[in-house]
């Protein structure tokens, strides 16, 4: 026999335990189960995604981890399955993290919950090699899971003082006296209530969640996709202030009526295409001071490869 057909069937011999030790009937009687338990909440999850603005990017989140996924496929591809038997403790505690959140009708443990079972089906089949691979998209989902309350409320408000501070100190620069109260800021012609819609906790949360996406795509540094995440915040709030401070200089110097429906609701997007520019000229800022190795051309060539 040829070192080339010996070589082909020990690395076949290789392959076909590899294939074979995943019990994957096993796998899709629990996935099978899973959404069996989890229907109700999945179900729920989805249509808050459809009806709350500030949680529509849940729907891309998902889809990115796919995507990520498939872009690891070939190195998942390479590696043994070496099941272990940790990853029923993972299951054991995600269900009952369920259970807690459905007897206290805590909607975020109870979504939550998904995730650690979805982590522990992954060490109990395949093993820790494989969750490693898969631990930065299976975090990512994270970010489909809307906060709760409670939080979302102690994060609006302050942002709503934080917008009308920063209106308020911002428009007499631009000759429109105005007074602040609370979250109220009074001009001559209208009286601008900064409310929890426009508070840019929506921006703030969906910018957050490109920056993620932007800095995994475009910059192979992990430091760097770590201050891309991190900028998102400031940026989204001073992208959001500009859009108070405009509002303002439109009931000003125009019309006040113009300060409400369709110009209003227009500035949300103009805004939040401000914020992604500023997030793109701080990636370009960082790569002008600190240049990346080898450059664009290295990663297209690691990427056809």
């Amino acid at each position: 026999m040829s070192p080339l057909a010996q070589t082909e069937a020990s690395t076949a011999k290789r392959e076909s335990p590899r294939l074979a030790s995943v019990p994957y009937w096993q796998l899709a009687v629990l996935a099978a189960l899973t959404l069996w338990a989890y229907g109700s909440t999945l179900a729920h999850l989805l249509g808050q995604w459809w009806h709350d603005p500030n949680f529509s990017h849940g729907f891309f989140v998902p889809l990115f981890s796919a995507f990520v996924i498939w872009q690891e496929r070939e190195r998942l591809a390479r590696l043994v399955p070496k099941p272990a038997w940790s990853g029923i403790a993972f299951i054991a505690l995600g269900l009952i993290v369920l259970m807690v959140g459905r007897m206290g009708a805590e909607l975020f443990l109870a979504r939550s919950s998904l995730l650690l079972v979805l982590a522990g089906a992954i060490i109990l089949f395949f093993g820790w090699n494989v969750f490693r691979v898969l631990f930065f998209p299976w975090a990512f989902l994270l970010l489909m899971i809307p906060i709760p309350a409670i939080i979302f409320n102690k994060i609006t408000f302050p942002l709503q003082i934080l917008a009308s501070k920063v209106a308020a100190t911002s428009l007499p620069l631009f000759g429109v006296p105005c007074f602040r109260d609370g979250n109220v800021i009074n001009l001559p012609s209208i009286a601008l209530e900064v409310a929890e819609a426009c508070s840019g906790i929506r921006s703030l949360m969906s910018l957050v969640t490109l920056a993620i996406i932007y800095g995994y795509l475009v910059d192979k540094r992990l430091w760097v996709r770590w201050v891309l995440a991190l900028a998102s915040v400031p940026i989204a709030v001073l992208a959001n202030s500009v859009r108070i401070i405009g509002t303002g200089l439109l009931a000003q110097y125009w019309d006040p009526n113009k300060a409400e429906g369709y110009f209003h609701a227009s500035w949300g997007w103009i805004i939040f295409v401000v914020s992604l520019v500023m997030l793109y000229a701080t990636h370009v800022l960082i790569r002008l001071i600190l240049p990346e190795k080898g450059g664009p051309e290295k990663r297209l060539g690691k990427a056809r490869s």
